[in-house]
């Protein structure tokens, strides 16, 4: 089964990966002193200088109301993390979009929408990445090298906790990021370990992302994000994320040089130096030495990115995912039971993410399947951009949605460990999204899988579409070069006309010096017009 691919990828690659919309974490206008003491984030819109765009009509500033649903017992500590009762810890007020309006400002659309009043609904095709011309695959990677050599003009990441920072804000503590690197600290905070107080005193059993019924929702938002921010930030608003299909796969396809990168053949640790993906440096890898000094990451690089394909413990991964195991899993009914968490069984969701038998969905502690597989067989550095969207998680979920049609209250309300109730807010979004408004199907968010498509549509998008891209692309080379074909014909066929008339013209005198006047069989003007028709 197609994996949505975003071959993101600080690569490790294990790729399977994916509208318009900002994201998370601290919009620039709200990282200041100003917005830590009064806790607001209700930005002013340029479109029309009002808070939230509130005189356009396209939001307002208001309070935030968090969920009071109980949580799991997972996490027994209160007061003790900035992520608890998300985003309290640094803002009690933020915009409330109207409509098809979103982002944090209200200036943007929601996903799946476009247009200046956000009123014309868009549904864009990811496709298979191995099916994607040559210039397509090389503007995929050219795009992923832009955005992490350019500075994200709309967010900054923090770098201190909120009580670092000051109770009236006097201390804040944010840094520039660039595009890449943001998702990647994204990924680090919304997984990192709570400070309990003192070097190394931590609370490890946390994550407001995965091993429970927020991981699917979450890393859906998290990747529409980071394709929406590819496009803002190149122009170009027809991208979208590549899948591949790593069903019974068994290798690495898209670890070459054209792609993400082969091994290198000094180290096999490495990325191959032909790779543009050589040069790049990992962020926020180093989480033991953040917990000894109790300190965030602060996204400085910390060494070339590591990726050793297939060697990997075969105790923990006996095999990648095969075709069987999809079907398995797509197959099971519920979405969470039990505990809800890593050691729950035959919960959909706990087996996509790896934690349970694609076999029997029993949980197997000590061992990674499916999604976790993918983690465990890159053999590397795992940055979170291509750690959570390459496999098969989006593209499953998506045909297991389609295939039991859950309704809302499917979705645990309450008791389901911390950050994963239907009402809590993703962590670190801003915008707010909560996890239960995104358990439905794509193409309310705008978008579809080309594998998902029927045969006559995937046919299209898989292999018409992309080549008539490419013609696109060129069309200007193509009808020029038409014009000059033309223009060539044509003073061809004249040359040929006046050579044969001049030849005729030659053989008559001949004829008539030779054997006196004799009369042509046929005299017309219809003669030499026949010729040349012939000719031609």
């Amino acid at each position: 089964m197609a994996l949505s691919l975003a071959l993101s990828l600080s690569l490790s690659l294990s790729l399977s990966l994916p509208l318009f919309l900002p994201l998370l974490c601290f919009p620039r206008p709200c990282a200041t002193s100003e917005g830590l003491r009064t806790k607001e984030c209700c930005p002013v819109w340029g479109g029309d200088g009002s808070v939230c765009g509130a005189l356009s009509g396209r939001g307002f500033c208001t309070e935030v109301l968090v969920s009071d649903e109980p949580d799991g017992p997972q996490y027994p500590h209160s007061g003790m993390d900035d992520r608890e009762r998300w985003p309290l810890a640094f803002f009690n007020r933020t915009c409330r979009c109207a409509g098809n309006y979103g982002g944090f400002d209200c200036g943007e659309c929601r996903f799946g929408y476009s247009g200046s009043n956000c009123a014309q609904y868009r549904e864009s095709v990811r496709r298979n990445i191995m099916s994607l011309p040559t210039a397509e695959q090389r503007k995929f990677v050219s795009y992923l090298n832009l955005a992490k050599n350019t500075v994200n003009r709309d967010y900054v990441i923090a770098t201190g906790t909120r009580a670092e920072m000051g109770g009236n804000g006097e201390n804040p503590m944010f840094s520039d990021i660039n595009t890449y690197d943001l998702f990647v600290w994204m990924h680090y905070y919304v997984s990192r370990d709570t400070f309990l107080g003192g070097p190394g005193n931590v609370w490890r059993d946390i994550d407001f992302a995965h091993e429970s019924a927020a991981f699917l929702p979450w890393h859906r938002v998290y990747l529409l994000h980071w394709e929406n921010e590819i496009r803002k930030l190149t122009g170009d608003f027809n991208f979208t994320i590549p899948y591949w299909d790593w069903r019974d796969a068994q290798s690495c396809q898209v670890c070459t040089d054209a792609l993400m990168g082969e091994r290198s053949p000094l180290n096999p640790n490495l990325i191959s130096p032909a790779s543009v993906f050589s040069s790049w440096k990992v962020i926020c890898t180093h989480h033991t030495e953040y917990n000894n000094r109790e300190v965030l990451c602060n996204a400085t690089g910390e060494g070339p990115l590591l990726r050793n394909p297939g060697n990997h413990d075969p105790n923990r991964v006996a095999r990648l995912p095969t075709s069987a195991d999809v079907d398995f899993t797509v197959g099971l009914p519920d979405y969470e039971t039990g505990p809800m968490d890593r050691f729950t069984n035959m919960s959909f969701r706990n087996v996509l993410e790896g934690f349970a038998s694609p076999v029997n969905g029993m949980a197997v502690p000590g061992q990674s399947t499916m999604h976790n597989a993918l983690h465990v067989f890159m053999n590397g550095s795992m940055s979170s951009v291509q750690g959570s969207a390459n496999d098969p998680i989006f593209l499953i979920f998506e045909r297991w949605l389609r295939t039991h049609q859950p309704v809302r209250s499917t979705y645990p309300r309450a008791n389901a460990p911390i950050g994963h109730n239907d009402g809590y807010y993703m962590v670190p979004f801003l915008p707010l999204y909560r996890n239960g408004d995104y358990f439905l199907t794509n193409k309310v968010l705008g978008y579809e899988y080309a594998y998902l498509l029927d045969p006559g549509q995937r046919f299209m998008q898989e292999f018409i579409t992309p080549y008539l891209e490419e013609a696109q692309q060129i069309w200007q080379w193509l009808l020029g070069a038409g014009l000059l074909g033309a223009v060539v014909a044509s003073v061809f066929a004249t040359l040929v006309v006046v050579a044969r008339r001049k030849w005729k013209r030659n053989q008559r005198r001949k004829r008539s010096l030779g054997y006196g006047e004799r009369q042509p069989l046929l005299q017309s003007s219809s003669e030499e017009g026949s010729s040349y028709q012939t000719t031609l």
